[in-house]
């Protein structure tokens, strides 16, 4: 994720603000221009604030930034919808949950906060991402839905023929971490749900129907295996000795299906954690033996021909963010290791990614 910074007093915002801290004005995301501007109200509509420049087009904040849910905006046009207009990440919602709730509305603050990261990196990887209504045989669409307290059947966070299911119980922390623990993971964050379910969607899309299949096969394994008996299995065994020499993570041994997803989370991983610490200029120089911890950030991931570049900087970049989170007396923010089988997966992704065949 890049920095931005308001154009009126220089103060640096967050992908997330709604308004200036320094200023106090107003500001938004435009995903088009992949800025953040400050902006004013006019006669129900916004305009960015230029000082003596020329004026930009008027706006309109997305519909979801009235339930304090985005901060994307859209341009006013003759072709503007006269009912509510969602922005390009809030376009692919399908089902939100009982917003008369309080709990739920603030869970999916949540929730919103984080599918908007996940679209800002898939649009900055130039990935397809079709809606309903583009004619395409499967958009994208998220269904955002808590449990119903009248029953025992919990949602189930997955992914399903395009739609991706994220259950409310994952924006209340302490559950989370509650199932972290029982399920034996190491990591489990909303982002990592999006990053993980959305990789389900792009296999159908890359691989699946992309002519990617082959290649897909020789490097995951054969997905055409029993989905129901592989997770049985490593629910009941669990993962098999030595899978750390070629999975990212334990629950990546369970089925090619979620090799790919948990592969496919942590390119997602990558791109945007290390466009961050070249925004924040971070150059890792512990000035230790043969240089592996040394890495200058100084290009752009979503950019880099090949995977060693994003490995170079990644792994340096992991171990100061790891060390930095025990001096504060955290555990490590990235509790994983990527020896040459994960890194070739990775590479596989990374191809695909950049339109080369698999």
């Amino acid at each position: 994720m890049k920095l931005f910074q308001c154009q009126c007093c220089g103060q640096v915002l967050h992908f997330e603000n709604t308004a200036c801290l320094r200023c106090g004005r107003a500001v938004g995301y435009l995903p088009d221009q992949d800025r953040m501007v400050a902006v004013e109200p006019d006669g129900g509509v916004w305009h960015v604030v230029t000082g003596q420049g020329a004026p930009e087009p008027p706006l309109r904040f997305c519909h979801n930034w009235e339930l304090s849910a985005c901060n994307w905006m859209v341009p006013v046009g003759p072709e503007s919808p006269a009912g509510p207009e969602y922005c390009p990440a809030c376009r692919h919602n399908r089902t939100v949950p009982d917003l008369s709730d309080p709990d739920n509305h603030a869970r999916w603050q949540k929730i919103e906060a984080a599918k908007r990261r996940l679209i800002y990196t898939l649009r900055h990887l130039g990935l397809p991402m079709p809606v309903v209504g583009d004619g395409h045989p499967e958009p994208l669409v998220f269904d955002f839905l808590a449990d119903d307290p009248g029953s025992v059947q919990r949602v189930l966070t997955g992914h399903s023929d395009g739609v991706v299911t994220i259950s409310l119980t994952e924006a209340d922390d302490s559950e989370r971490e509650q199932m972290r623990e029982q399920m034996g993971e190491a990591y489990r964050t909303l982002l990592g749900h999006f990053r993980h379910e959305v990789g389900h969607y792009y296999w159908d899309i890359l691989v699946r129907d992309g002519g990617a299949l082959d290649g897909f096969r020789a490097m995951f394994g054969d997905e055409s295996a029993d989905y129901a008996a592989a997770l049985q299995r490593h629910y009941a065994a669990g993962p098999p000795p030595g899978w750390a020499a070629s999975h990212v993570s334990s629950y990546a041994t369970m089925h090619p299906w979620e090799d790919w997803a948990e592969t496919w989370a942590h390119y997602l991983h990558m791109v945007d954690t290390l466009e961050t610490a070249g925004a924040l200029g971070i150059r890792i120089d512990p000035s230790l033996d043969a240089g592996e911890l040394s890495a200058r950030i100084d290009f752009d991931p979503y950019g880099a021909g090949d995977l060693a570049r994003l490995i170079g900087a990644w792994m340096p970049l992991t171990v100061a963010l790891n060390v930095l989170n025990r001096s504060m007396g955290q555990a490590d923010g990235y509790p994983f290791v990527l020896p040459q089988g994960v890194q070739d997966k990775l590479g596989f992704v990374h191809d695909l990614v950049r339109g080369r065949s698999g």
